[in-house]
């Protein structure tokens, strides 16, 4: 016999169910769009590692931005309204004179969505990137050719392009533009992840590039990265501008990459965004060996050049004139890029650079005397101890280093014969079990920090007004940042870790070791001392022990 039904059970469980899918629904839309694209993206990579796929869904996403870009203009061309009075919507030229790509017929990206379904769109993919490199310059071997590999399958193809054909609804560039730009960064970022170690090679975390860039701040004049992975500081610098109500114009980057796939990506992710790459340079041999912008002076250098990088050609270097302040040795690149950074400074130019934090310490072949000379010539400002865990390709410590020219005044105080250390290890939250990134706050209180200091009771002096309004005085604050003395510095032998001066204990690959021994044979004495008196006092109370 069948069960009585509960009246109303069942509507009950289709409200639930109901309420449950709408909940669902709810939680979908709440995501931003870029991590909702990024999931049904990577649904279709199947069998495809994340460092291939990656110039695949990147290079479909600068594809459909150059295509909307194309067809905003060519729509305005067409109207022949205004300035566009008898212009011809198929000139070259017309598109080269407002700076868009011209986008052939076969490479627009209704034609691409018409031909989706086609077991023929891994080719005809191809064809387009081809016919685009031919028609713009620019690109030329820039394009990703790999849509018609045979583990790309053309269903998922198709679903791709069907999936990007919806990031940015409307034809306006500007919102085109803005939108495609934010989710090809956030795709660099999750790639990166992906890939893990490999990632970590063409791409600097988000948080540590606006770091550098909000402690920089390049308003205005050239902004040089000599290693300059997938364009991410060049891509911040822009921002940070616009985002201060500055004139982006008023910037212009030059760059030098030395693998060419991550060039690739580096010029597309600029193109994206509108900015002129015409001077980030690729060559295979590298910035040490072919230096491209051999007589730019910059206004500001950022970096996050490889760590320790024992393969950079330094038996051939020499006698190099990037060495004034010593030979960096062979084995280790890190006293090289310090010493690059400067040669391709301006008299009151500004550098900020990741580098392993043994760079601080470090007194083998030569690179402690080369620190020396850098601290006496006045030109380190502030180190920056950074938290473990924040970088996608290495679990070596890292710090920030910050040399500038002029450090006299350069629109700042003077603080000729000071050095700021800022220790910035509790900083930072876990966004997975093995990586951490800094927060806007954890960006803000570091930058400021500098910015105060920097600035001092002359706060008149700076070149913007601080976001946030008044910065306040500098002072000291135990255990995160101090203002030490260059006397100070030389009184501990020229080492730069923070934790020296801030007030906290080193890492244990920073102790001193001299201290740590004299405070452990102290604490040994007077255990030897105790386990003495107890045995004393245990043979008296024995003594006292009567036997019957």
């Amino acid at each position: 016999m069948r069960p009585a039904t509960v009246p109303g059970a069942r509507e009950k469980k289709q409200k639930l169910e109901m309420k449950m899918a709408k909940a669902k629904d709810n939680k979908a839309k709440e995501e931003p769009i870029e991590k909702q694209l990024w999931k049904a993206a990577d649904k279709l990579r199947k069998n495809i590692d994340a460092a291939e796929y990656k110039h695949i869904v990147l290079g479909l996403i600068f594809l459909k931005y150059i295509s909307d870009a194309f067809k905003e203009l060519h729509s305005k061309l067409k109207s022949g309204k205004g300035d566009f009075s008898g212009a011809d919507p198929e000139d070259k030229d017309e598109y080269k004179a407002e700076n868009v790509f011209f986008v052939p017929e076969i490479a627009r990206w209704s034609y691409l969505q018409s031909k989706a379904k086609l077991p023929t769109i891994g080719k005809d993919v191809d064809n387009a990137m081809d016919a685009i490199e031919k028609d713009n310059l620019s690109l030329k071997d820039v394009l990703p050719k790999v849509f018609a590999r045979g583990n790309l399958d053309p269903t998922s193809l198709g679903g791709l392009i069907d999936l990007i054909a919806n990031i940015a609804l409307g034809n306006a560039k500007a919102r085109s533009a803005d939108i495609l730009g934010h989710v090809f960064e956030y795709f660099l970022g999750e790639f990166a992840l992906a890939e893990g170690k490999k990632g970590g090679q063409f791409y600097t975390p988000r948080s540590v590039v606006e770091l550098l860039v909000e402690m920089l701040e390049p308003y205005k004049g050239r902004v040089f990265d000599p290693c300059c992975g997938s364009g991410g500081m060049f891509v911040q610098s822009e921002k940070f501008v616009a985002e201060h109500q500055g004139q982006v114009n008023d910037i212009s980057i030059y760059g030098q990459e030395s693998n060419q796939t991550t060039w690739r990506l580096a010029k597309m992710n600029l193109a994206i965004r509108g900015i002129d790459s015409s001077q980030v340079k690729w060559n295979n041999e590298g910035s040490f060996l072919n230096d491209v912008h051999k007589d730019l002076k910059s206004d500001f250098v950022i970096a996050n050049p490889p760590f320790n990088d024992s393969d950079w050609s330094g038996d051939l270097l020499r006698k190099d004139g990037r060495w004034k302040y010593g030979v960096p040795p062979a084995g280790s690149a890190n006293y090289a890029w310090i010493q690059h950074f400067l040669y391709h400074l301006s008299p009151s130019g500004i550098a900020g650079f990741v580098l392993a934090k043994g760079s601080l310490t470090s007194k083998s072949s030569g690179e402690g005397e080369i620190r020396k000379q850098l601290i006496e010539a006045r030109l380190v400002d502030c180190i920056v101890n950074l938290p473990a865990k924040l970088f996608l390709n290495t679990q070596i410590p890292a710090c920030l280093w910050f040399l500038s020219r002029n450090k006299a005044n350069g629109g700042y105080r003077s603080r000729t014969d000071e050095i700021l250390f800022i220790d910035a290890r509790n900083e930072g939250h876990l966004i997975n079990r093995r990586t951490k990134e800094l927060s806007a706050d954890d960006i803000q209180k570091i930058a400021a920090t500098y910015h105060k200091w920097r600035m001092g009771t002359r706060a008149h002096l700076a070149p913007r007004p601080p976001k946030g309004g008044d910065l306040g005085a500098y002072e000291d604050i135990k255990g995160f940042c101090n203002s030490a003395s260059i006397e100070r510095v030389r009184e501990l032998d020229y080492v730069l870790t923070p934790g020296r001066y801030v007030g906290l204990p080193d890492d244990e690959d920073d102790f001193d070791f001299k201290e740590r021994f004299a405070g452990l044979r102290k604490e040994f004495e007077e255990q030897l001392k105790e386990e003495e008196r107890l045995n004393k006092l245990i043979l008296e109370n024995l003594e006292k022990v009567k036997l019957g």
